[in-house]
């Protein structure tokens, strides 16, 4: 019963800044404005969840700087535990389907946020184009979430290359991010909400300068995996 009226209690408050973050879209491209919705998007749906959200590392790197965070995926929570974390202005790359979605996905199109067509090769390869522009004209960083799907138990699976072609395009440093305890928050294939505890881990940066090749791009993404795991934790 609790976590029927929480779920209704989520989809009001995501409808209610959804439409707010469409409407400063619309008159407000510097994305201010936005930003300042999802920190107040993210920070109601963790008190309506009553999740706590534990974070380190955060002197590990500049809040004024622009950088590409690859972090592990086990729920639908870890969006939002990001959203509250990261100091920078961030946004993050989303495949297409969700664009479809009333005021959710529409806000979603309209803000800085990278849509990506996954079944198309030519049309994700402009995504990487966008984000790189956008990047470099706005000073927004970019969330991407190597194993490209969540993870069923929590467990950190393998990288997809996809993440570090973006990286090695656009030039910026990897910040590694390892999130524990979000599967536990709501598994993947489950609406069941389970109070309890996110942490979210930064390390440093990594210099993607010289990555020129599949095999550079392969070690690249094996270190970043290695550092993500060594950092996660077990809750």
């Amino acid at each position: 019963m609790f976590t029927v009226i929480k779920l209704l209690l989520i989809a009001l408050f995501t409808g209610i800044c959804s439409v707010f973050a469409i409407i400063f879209a619309l008159i407000d491209r510097s994305f201010t404005l936005y930003f300042i919705v999802s920190k107040v998007f993210s920070t109601g749906i963790l008190w309506i969840s009553r999740i706590k959200l534990e974070v380190t590392g955060l002197e590990n790197f500049s809040p004024d700087k622009t950088y590409v965070f690859v972090s592990n995926h086990a729920s639908q929570y870890d969006i939002v535990a990001l959203q509250k974390a990261i100091p920078n202005r961030m946004a993050m790359i989303f495949k297409k389907e969700l664009a479809r979605i009333p005021l959710f996905g529409w806000q979603l199109a309209l803000g800085p946020y990278v849509m990506i067509d996954r079944k198309n090769y030519e049309k994700a390869m402009r995504s990487i184009d966008e984000a790189k522009e956008l990047m470099e004209k706005k000073n927004i960083s970019i969330v991407v979430f190597a194993e490209g799907t969540r993870s069923l138990t929590g467990e950190i699976q393998p990288f997809k290359r996809g993440a570090f072609r973006l990286a090695t395009k656009v030039g910026f440093p990897i910040i590694p991010v390892s999130i524990s305890g979000s599967n536990k928050i709501m598994p993947k294939g489950t609406y069941k909400l389970n109070p309890g505890t996110i942490h979210v881990h930064f390390d440093k940066p990594i210099s993607t300068e010289g990555i020129n090749t599949r095999k550079d791009e392969i070690e690249l993404m094996n270190k970043v995996r290695d550092i993500v795991i060594k950092n996660h934790k077990e809750m």
